[in-house]
């Protein structure tokens, strides 16, 4: 363990050089010469907790870290072979020059702050899910993606790859399905434990907590950042920040951009969002994430995404049409459907790799666009359940319909320094 007084000097010696830095060439870094970035991507990872940790040897070569929490470094450093930066301060991070990309891996209180930072100081960026806490950080990060020319991926991929739950095959065979309107429209998709997907309600936060010792291996204010200032407890931080709305959204913000985003994909909303949230729920204490029985978003054109928390309808579909439904495992009203689905023309192709996509300059499949609506999806539910009550939307304006206190938590206001 790393006492207080000696943080600074770990700092100092792991590279971080508190209040000054040095870049390294990158031909140092790699050891075997310069190699060109078009053959080689560099990165730098802020947050090396377990997800940032668990993609250090993935898609590119780190030659930086970034953490608040030094045992967080120490154990990265361990996974790295090379010499490397290592920052306390995303902002030196950022200033590196010789990073190609930055992947954010720190809870998503930070996310937005730290992507609009990232597009300003020329960097591409790989984030976690949820792509924001908030509807507005969201549009900041959109704008200065686009302002900057830089390509952005959000970390959730099933809409391009991997088996989606309960459903037991990839997305793509269900999206042909539904874009030849094999079972008719208007669809209505059931998100419940019936239907291979789990709303992982352990993550609700605790109420009337203790305040605890701040741990002399991390900064507490640092990790706050833009989030209230609240007494330090561990129940609020690191892996259990998930159950707080200060940082994230309960199981709606640690599922829910996983589930939600491939929904949006089929059912060809990318570029839309709702026009009514619907919520059957208890109500919610005002800083710790709880449960919820159902949330209904309704499309204008009458599609419904249906989250069964309570998991009710045990009999319920994972897509329901008026010509026919399709369950977990793709068994279907509709004979053969599986044979079906492979007869039918592929979707549109998507760029799903980010070295590619950086490359090339061509949009990841998953970006800051499509990625901001289906977590809006999410941003959504949290502000009906924290107001507790239902919510009229706008999608094109995406803002609340003569709803002036949903409205005000679109913008949520950011501590001290920090802004988006």
């Amino acid at each position: 363990m790393i006492k207080n007084n000696n943080r600074r000097k770990f700092l100092r010696n792991l590279g971080l050089g508190v209040g000054a830095f040095t870049i390294v060439p990158r031909h140092v870094l790699g050891g075997n010469g310069f190699v060109a970035p078009s053959d080689k991507l560099t990165k730098g990872i802020i947050g090396v907790g377990v997800m940032g940790r668990g993609h250090i040897n993935y898609e590119g070569e780190v030659v930086a870290i970034c953490d608040v929490d030094t045992k967080h470094l120490e154990k990265a450093q361990a996974l790295i072979d090379r010499e490397i930066h290592v920052y306390e301060d995303f902002r030196e991070l950022l200033a590196q020059e010789d990073i190609d990309v930055v992947h954010i891996a720190t809870p998503p209180h930070w996310h937005g702050t730290m992507a609009v930072a990232a597009a300003k100081a020329g960097k591409d960026i790989w984030c976690e899910k949820p792509m924001t806490r908030t509807i507005g950080e969201g549009l900041a990060v959109q704008k200065a993606v686009n302002n900057y020319n830089r390509m952005f991926r959000l970390n959730t991929w099933f809409r391009f790859e991997s088996i989606f739950y309960g459903m037991g095959v990839p997305v793509q065979p269900i999206k042909k399905l539904v874009q030849n309107r094999v079972f008719g429209w208007p669809l209505k998709i059931t998100l419940s434990a019936s239907t291979g997907f789990d709303w992982k309600f352990y993550w609700s936060g605790k109420t009337n907590l203790e305040p605890d010792p701040i741990p002399d291996n991390l900064n507490y204010n640092m990790w706050l950042g833009p989030a209230p200032m609240k007494p330090y407890s561990a129940e609020r931080s690191h892996v259990k920040f998930r159950g707080y709305w200060d940082y994230d959204g309960g199981g709606l913000g640690d599922m829910g951009q996983h589930y939600l985003d491939p929904c949006q994909y089929i059912l060809e909303k990318d570029e839309t969002g709702p026009i009514r949230v619907e919520i059957d729920a208890p109500q919610q204490h005002p800083e710790a994430a709880g449960t919820w029985r159902r949330i209904r978003y309704t499309y204008e054109d009458g599609c419904q995404i249906i989250l069964d928390g309570a998991n009710r309808d045990k009999e319920a579909a994972f897509i329901e049409g008026p010509l026919g439904k399709l369950y977990p495992g793709m068994r279907s009203t509709i004979p053969d459907v599986i044979g079906l689905a492979a007869s039918l023309q592929d979707p549109e192709p998507q760029v799903s790799s980010f070295s590619h996509s950086v490359r090339t300059r061509q949009k990841f499949a998953l970006n800051e666009q499509n990625g901001h609506r289906s977590c809006s999806l999410i941003n959504l539910g949290v502000i009906a359940l924290r107001l507790g009550r239902n919510l009229d939307y706008d999608p094109v304006n995406q803002e609340f319909v003569d709803d002036h206190a949903a409205n005000r938590m679109i913008h949520q206001p950011m501590r001290s320094e920090w802004t988006v």
